[in-house]
């Protein structure tokens, strides 16, 4: 059997679930992305996009043939979502990296981009709801657009650099795992509490970091003349 055969065939059971290799293989690598972006990594760019396509095959289980044959349009169409930001945030940090800079500086977004962001997450979970609803997608198809939303908005902020990017992730981990639990994901709803744990963690850190940027610089004492 070839690496490409087993990498789909491949599964085990927990319980009386069916739990796909891949699935856990792609949530360890969106894990090790996550890690990477906390500290500024650019390699947590293809890592990432290697853990979304496999994802995508897990996400569009009546298309691949999986245990579980259901369409969550919403997580399937943020790994397409996530590669395309990707690539933007790996060319933005690498380049960052060329020039003899820091991948990125941790930032606030300030109180307009906060607004703008919340926003944006109301209302696209709006717009998309109906649309994935007429698409088919697994119920309650709120839950998928929310999910697809916050995705494409944190990864959007991890490229830039804003702090209150992690906050985004968790707001999708608490709407996350019991959507996938339903849907019998067991691996991916279980990574997500992983997830929601590592993204408070996340934020603190890159808080930490600003505040230390933001704290000023003090002179060197002037020499004691003899």
């Amino acid at each position: 059997m070839s690496a490409i055969h087993w990498l789909f065939d491949a599964q085990f059971t927990v319980g009386n679930q069916a739990v796909l290799w891949r699935e856990v293989i792609g949530n360890l690598f969106g894990l090790i992305s996550a890690l990477g972006g906390m500290r500024r990594k650019v390699w947590a760019w293809p890592i990432g996009i290697l853990g979304n396509a496999l994802l995508f095959t897990v996400f569009m289980g009546a298309v691949f043939d999986t245990p579980h044959p259901v369409n969550l349009l919403g997580q399937a169409g943020r790994q397409i979502m996530f590669i395309i930001v990707s690539v933007y945030g790996w060319y933005r940090w690498q380049g960052r990296r060329n020039s003899g800079a820091t991948a990125v500086e941790p930032r606030w977004a300030g109180a307009r981009s906060r607004v703008l962001l919340l926003v944006a997450l109301v209302g696209g979970t709006a717009v998309l709801t109906p649309i994935f609803t007429a698409l088919g997608s697994y119920a309650p198809v709120w839950a998928d657009a929310w999910i697809f939303t916050g995705s494409l908005l944190a990864t959007y902020g991890m490229a830039k650099g804003w702090v209150e990017f992690w906050l985004i992730w968790v707001a999708v981990d608490i709407v996350g795992v019991p959507l996938l639990l339903s849907a019998g994901l067991w691996a991916s709803g279980l990574m997500y509490i992983v997830y929601g744990v590592f993204t408070l963690t996340g934020f603190f850190v890159w808080r930490r970091t600003r505040r230390l940027a933001d704290l000023p610089v003090m002179p060197d004492p002037a020499p004691v003349a003899r």
